[in-house]
């Protein structure tokens, strides 16, 4: 019977060993997240081993399986070779595959997820903001998986907001009006400087949402926004958001300034490019 073969676009989000010589993979395709096997790939004389490290998009060739296909051929389309340069850059590819691996199902056929992580690595890897990318990242993610943020209407009753609005209510998924806030327990104080950037993020396409320069406070505000969100998807915190701290944190234990061009912020939190009418 001749053997069934496929082949498939992926990013290699984890790794396993299987075996004494084997690598398990957990990889995402634009049809969906998989786990398949690498055989061989602890060899020194392995030739797929370089292809198949974290992060690497590539190109497989499957074999069918009886539980798992297995990897028969692979080349390198993009190894994100400059984000493997300093800890932080890394930290947010770890960040990126970590959170997508634990909110996907397996075999979910969403093309446009896919081109989420994928414009996402790039994007670190082309010398973006890290704390940017990775909040338009969280937005488009999210929305994909169906656990889209509540920015333009009132989470609670309905109502279109307007600047005013400055309470997320991270229980509920999105921001209240101000009479709906005042019942909110355990939210969170938005500026709206804040409150403008994460609705320009979720907005945009990624070659728009990195244009405008945000502010470190106004960034470690929207960090902290997101991070409740996802807190109520998660059933336990993410290894690689205490990389990404520590990553981000000098000798003396002090946040390093994040040098990348697109993250020089202004006094106003965030560039005019990010005004919107409401």
């Amino acid at each position: 019977m001749r053997e069934r073969l496929s082949r498939t676009d992926a990013i290699i989000i984890r790794r396993g060993v299987l075996g004494e010589a084997d690598r398990l993979l957990t990889i995402l395709t634009p049809t969906g997240k998989r786990r398949v096997v690498a055989r061989g790939a602890r060899k020194i004389t392995s030739r797929i081993a370089g292809h198949i490290e974290l992060f690497n998009h590539v190109h497989l060739q499957l074999a069918e399986g009886r539980s798992l296909d297995i990897v028969t051929q692979s080349s390198i389309i993009d190894g994100f070779v400059r984000l493997r340069a300093d800890l932080a850059g890394i930290g947010g590819a770890y960040y990126i595959a970590e959170l997508i691996d634990r909110l996907s199902e397996l075999d979910v056929d969403d093309p446009a997820l896919f081109r989420v992580v994928r414009d996402a690595l790039r994007a670190i890897d082309r010398g973006a903001a890290i704390g940017v990318t990775l909040r338009w990242y969280e937005l488009h993610a999210l929305e994909r998986l169906g656990y889209r943020p509540e920015l333009h209407h009132c989470v609670r009753c309905g109502v279109l907001l307007d600047e005013r609005a400055c309470q997320l209510d991270p229980g509920a998924g999105g921001m209240c009006c101000p009479a709906c806030a005042m019942h909110v327990a355990g939210g969170l104080t938005l500026s709206l400087a804040c409150f403008k950037v994460l609705r320009f993020l979720q907005a945009q396409p990624i070659d728009q949402a990195l244009v405008p320069r945000v502010s470190a406070a106004t960034g470690t505000e929207a960090e902290r926004a997101m991070s409740l969100i996802l807190q109520q998807l998660l059933s336990r915190d993410l290894a690689s958001r205490a990389f990404l701290a520590e990553a981000n944190r000098g000798p003396a234990g002090q946040p390093v300034a994040d040098t990348r061009e697109w993250r020089r912020g202004t006094d106003n939190g965030v560039h005019r490019h990010t005004s919107e009418s409401w």
